[in-house]
């Protein structure tokens, strides 16, 4: 059977896993890291766009990055945690009696 591509042919060779597979891998692939480096481009993240850029993980990262870490907003996680710290702050102080009334 003829290859699909000879790049593909070599590594279906290394593997030992039919052609077909590996093509649909590589779209499956190439389709949720240009989906998600699209997402980290529009919330101007470039951290982001150059870690997905280099980072290949089969779709893994890329839709991890798309469903979770991209909904996160870091400002509202400090504002959350500056909440939490002055709760703390406000509960555990006591006013103490001055020592010479």
């Amino acid at each position: 059977m003829g290859s699909l591509n000879p790049i593909i042919g070599d590594l279906s060779t290394m593997t030992n896993l039919p052609e077909w597979i590996l093509a649909l891998v590589l779209v499956w692939s190439l389709f949720w890291k240009g989906r998600a480096m699209w997402k980290a481009a529009h919330k101007n993240s470039p951290i982001w766009f150059v870690v997905l850029l280099v980072v290949t993980s089969v779709g893994i990262l890329e839709i991890l990055y798309i469903y979770l870490f991209s909904e996160i907003k870091l400002d509202d996680l400090k504002s959350e945690n500056s909440k939490r710290k002055n709760l703390k702050i406000k509960k555990t102080f006591k006013p103490q009696k001055a020592f010479l009334e």
